[in-house]
């Protein structure tokens, strides 16, 4: 009996609790590899959660599959990449986890963020879907948190 609701707590814990999920894409390489095992609070995330390099869960609205990716900018503000580098709001933004060597020439906006929307980024822009495909992410499609891995 004691196996049975030890099994049955489990599956609820991982039902409506916490969710491990393993990365089967490399576009947040090197932050987070593939094959790597994340784990997701099934809660509607912090408020905090949408500030600029926070990482991020989703439902895609490319393909509908379970996405993480780097918050890069929030409503109002203004996205564009001049040869591979990030600027926000007219702002040069370091980043440290990417490869600049590997997206050189790379040009996107610029974009003004919608309200109530946030813009997303893979660390590993040359292969990365984000917002620069799919378009900024309303906040309403956020309904996990990311415990594991924390940046």
């Amino acid at each position: 009996m004691a196996v049975i609701v030890t099994l049955l707590l489990l599956l609820g814990l991982r039902l409506w609790v916490v969710e491990p999920l393993v990365v089967s894409s490399n576009s947040m390489e090197p932050t987070v590899l593939r094959g790597s095992v994340i784990f997701l609070l099934k809660a509607a995330p912090p408020a905090d959660a949408f500030t600029a390099g926070r990482l991020v869960v989703f439902q895609s609205p490319k393909d509908g599959h379970t996405t993480i990716k780097r918050v890069i900018a929030v409503g109002g503000q203004r996205v564009d990449i001049r040869d591979a580098i990030l600027y926000v709001d007219g702002a040069r933004v370091s980043e440290p986890f990417v490869d600049h060597s590997r997206i050189d020439g790379t040009y996107f906006g610029p974009v003004t963020v919608p309200a109530g929307h946030v813009f997303v980024l893979g660390d590993n822009r040359a292969v990365s879907i984000d917002s620069r495909e799919f378009g900024a992410v309303p906040l309403e499609n956020f309904d996990m948190s990311l415990l594991w891995p924390h940046e």
